[in-house]
């Protein structure tokens, strides 16, 4: 295959931080070429330069055997560049076609063809099979799966020769990642580049041609085998030898019960949370797992019934939920858990802001010494409270939304894809944290779309399909196929 891109001695320095000191990437037509290595690594400056949203300081980039440098993202799509972000780039208030087609509008003589751009959506939404997304539907609307195929049909209306995808899994339920896959073979069929940034290893060795490994802002590995020993490219990313390991599970047996739901959201869906305990929650996406921790925070009408330490939760909202002793990190971290343009000392301390006044005014230096001690305990890096949130990696980010909730008098933990986006390294540090949090006392319900990591964390599993509660029982009686066995076939195993 020959070399279609070429990126040598890239430099990006930010204030106070050297981002990217002399990064290498090698990428030929028709591979997938796998980008991986720990959040803050620098991949993401990387793309963003090629995408054009950022200018190198330093290096060269070579496109086609030609010197090129994007100075924005429409010149970089007309070179031929489609970035698929983590953090989608979708405008929520306009249509699915509206936002597939946003910059290269069906328009003629200034008039936008609506009904040629939704035929035109439709096909390429067939293509990455999705039809039953409906052009017309407006992308707010969208659960974050359609959202995340929505932002692919974007990328592939554009004639791209390479199209970056930065964790395009880790919305999609197990279905849809072999969909993906199907997609992907095809684009490399045809000679389209693709370099694929995942934190799931066992996906680089099924997807993969060539991995390059960055740490610390430089490039430790270049062109490696996919196949590659797990070991060997986890000891790449961290400079030191890690295994996959759970933190042990708690010896003695669980609480006085936490939570209890009757009928939560539909016949049959009734489970209970105990102090202490780790209740997982395996199912696809869209089979009602967020909705489960919604309803029980208040964020969602239930149908149900819900009772919090021996009482029924006749109010109900997130504020009240908070007072009770709740607390939530969202699926959707920058949209529903952050404010970006605050501090990380703002963000951490947004939950217990009254543990922190007195005569009605924040003490903003016991604010201070608890965001640092938070920080520190949890490797959010850069270890700087003070800084933009924004400005952090998502897996930082995902640590400071954790860190909110280790603040105050907390009881129950409502935890969804608590490690999405995370690298393998902060995932042990957070898992850690987790079973640190539930040895005292806490109680934790967990949504995680990784069937392992619901399996090696949790006491106890719930298997959920489309709404309703088909199988309960220990984590150590189960193992990753038979829960998705019973995901897929819609019945629980005798």
């Amino acid at each position: 295959m020959a070399e279609l891109l070429r990126m040598r001695g890239i430099v990006k320095e930010f204030p106070g931080v050297r981002a990217l000191d002399g990064v290498d990437l090698e990428v030929r037509a028709g591979e997938v070429h796998c980008l991986l290595g720990q959040n803050g690594a620098g991949k993401s400056t990387l793309i963003k330069i090629l995408a054009g949203v950022h200018r190198p300081d330093q290096g060269e980039i070579v496109f086609q055997g030609e010197p090129i440098s994007p100075a924005n993202p429409h010149q970089a799509l007309r070179l031929g560049f489609a970035t698929i972000y983590q953090e989608l780039d979708l405008v929520d208030g306009l249509s699915v076609a509206e936002n597939i087609f946003l910059g290269h509008e069906h328009a003629r003589f200034g008039f936008t063809r609506r009904g040629h751009a939704a035929r035109a959506a439709t096909e390429v939404l067939s293509k990455l099979g999705h039809p039953e997304i409906r052009p017309t539907t407006e992308v707010g609307r969208l659960p974050a799966a359609a959202k995340q195929v929505v932002s692919m049909a974007r990328a592939l209306s554009h004639d791209a020769r390479l199209i970056v995808m930065d964790e395009p899994s880790a919305a999609l339920a197990h279905d849809e990642v072999a969909n993906l896959f199907r997609i992907i073979g095809e684009l490399t069929e045809q000679g389209v580049a693709v370099v694929y940034i995942s934190h799931r290893l066992e996906e680089i060795r099924e997807i993969g041609d060539r991995v390059t490994v960055l740490k610390d802002g430089r490039t430790v590995a270049v062109g490696l085998p996919a196949d590659t020993p797990t070991g060997e490219l986890v000891s790449l990313m961290t400079g030191r030898t890690m295994e996959y390991v759970f933190p042990p599970r708690g010896a003695g047996p669980p609480g006085e019960e936490v939570l209890r739901v009757e009928d939560l959201t539909g016949p049959g869906v009734s489970f209970s949370v105990r102090a202490g305990e780790i209740v997982g929650l395996a199912g696809l996406v869209g089979s009602g797992r967020s909705e489960i921790l919604q309803a029980v925070y208040g964020a969602r009408r239930p149908h149900g019934r819900v009772h919090f330490e021996g009482r029924p939760l006749r109010r109900s909202g997130p504020q009240h939920a908070v007072r009770l002793g709740m607390g939530l990190a969202p699926e959707e971290r920058k949209s529903q858990a952050l404010l970006l343009d605050q501090s990380v000392t703002a963000n951490i301390t947004l939950g217990s802001l009254p543990e922190f006044a007195r005569f009605g005014w924040l003490d903003r230096a016991r604010e201070r010494a608890e965001a640092d001690r938070l920080t520190d305990a949890l490797g959010i890096r850069p270890a700087d409270p003070e800084r933009p949130i924004k400005t952090l990696s998502g897996g930082n980010q995902q640590k400071a939304v954790l860190a909110r909730w280790l603040l105050g008098s907390r009881k129950l933990l409502l935890l969804d894809e608590p490690t999405r986006g995370v690298d393998v390294g902060a995932r042990a540090e957070l898992y850690a944290v987790i079973r640190q949090l539930a040895d005292q006392g806490i109680g934790v319900l967990l949504v995680s779309s990784e069937v392992p990591e619901v399996l090696g964390l949790a006491d106890r599993v719930l298997v959920i399909r489309e709404g309703e509660l088909i199988h309960e029982g220990a984590a150590t009686d189960l193992d990753e196929h038979a829960v998705l066995d019973m995901i897929m076939e819609g019945s629980a195993r005798a």
